[in-house]
Order: C-alpha cells, then sequence, then structure tokens
C-alpha cells in the first residue's frame, strides 16, 4: 500500500499556537481576577460572596479592573504570537481577535453560568449587572491581537528604520 504525503500548511500549526497563547491568557486573566477578590477579602477585610449576594463586595470591587487585565494580557499574548508566525498579518490578527473573543463569550457562559460551583453567577449577574466591564472585557479581547500586531509592526518598521540609517 503507498502513502501519499500531504504537504500540511501551517495553518494547523498556527491554530495551535493561538490556543495556547490564548489559554495562557486566559488562564493568566483568570488567576489575577481570583487573586485580587482574594486579597480584597483577605488583606483588605472586604465582604465575601458569604456575607452578600452575589461574590460580594472583595468581587464587586475588582470588576473595574478586569478590561485592563484582559487588554494587558491578552495584547501581550497576541504579541507573542503573532511574533511567531512566519507571515503575520493584519487579517491574521483580526481572525485571532474574533476567535478569542468569541471563544470567550462562549467559555464564559459555560464556566461561569451553566455549571454550578461556589463562584458561578446567575445570567442576570453576568450579563446585566457586569456591565459596562463584560463587554469591555470582550472588546478587549477582540482589540489585544491587533494592538500586538501594532506593536509588533511597529518594531519592525523601526529596525528597518535603523538598518536604512546605518547602511547610508
Amino acid at each position: 500500500m503507498k502513502r501519499t504525503v500531504v504537504k500540511r500548511s501551517g495553518l494547523g500549526k498556527e491554530f495551535v499556537m493561538s490556543m495556547l497563547w490564548y489559554w495562557i491568557s486566559y488562564t493568566a486573566v483568570t488567576l489575577i481576577g481570583v487573586g485580587h477578590t482574594i486579597f480584597n477579602v483577605a488583606v483588605l477585610h472586604m465582604g465575601s460572596m458569604a456575607q452578600g449576594p452575589g461574590l460580594g463586595e472583595g468581587y464587586e470591587m475588582t470588576k473595574p479592573w478586569h478590561p485592563l487585565y484582559n487588554i494587558i494580557l491578552f495584547t501581550l499574548f497576541g504579541f507573542i504570537y503573532l511574533r511567531g508566525l512566519a507571515e503575520p498579518t493584519f487579517k491574521k490578527a483580526l481572525t485571532t481577535g474574533a476567535l478569542w473573543s468569541g471563544m470567550s463569550i462562549v467559555f464564559d457562559l459555560v464556566g461561569w453560568i451553566l455549571i454550578k460551583h461556589p463562584w458561578s453567577l446567575t445570567f442576570r449577574q453576568f450579563y446585566v449587572e457586569y456591565q459596562p466591564w463584560i463587554t469591555l472585557v470582550y472588546i478587549a479581547m477582540f482589540v489585544a491581537p491587533l494592538l500586538g500586531y501594532r506593536i509588533l509592526k511597529g518594531k519592525a518598521s523601526k529596525a528597518g528604520s535603523r538598518e536604512a540609517v546605518s547602511v547610508n
């Protein structure tokens, strides 16, 4: 039996790397948010979920910080992902942002609402009471790879400028 070897495009590897950097970023953002909440409760003595409705004052006070965590970390990991591509393009950054924010919307629905756990929320808590922060989080995830691309291209153009100046 004869085997046919199919030359693989880099698309499979690109997708795997995108998922790797997405999950690292998503996990880091989640851990920072949880850590921030624990800090607020344990160190700043803010109310916990056991002391009130929802997740308590300790969590409520972290909400405005969530878009900031996301824009910083997803931009960093978007930059790292795009830097690793043979040919980073605006279209790939745009596609990555759409994929990452879309996956987060679905994953958040399942992980924070549908699966019940001590920190799970209701639809109302997540999609109404968490406004405008959750919308800003998803916008940050969408925009972050574009910012990473812009940083990457800015570095490339600066390097090109330095080479042109040093040659002349």
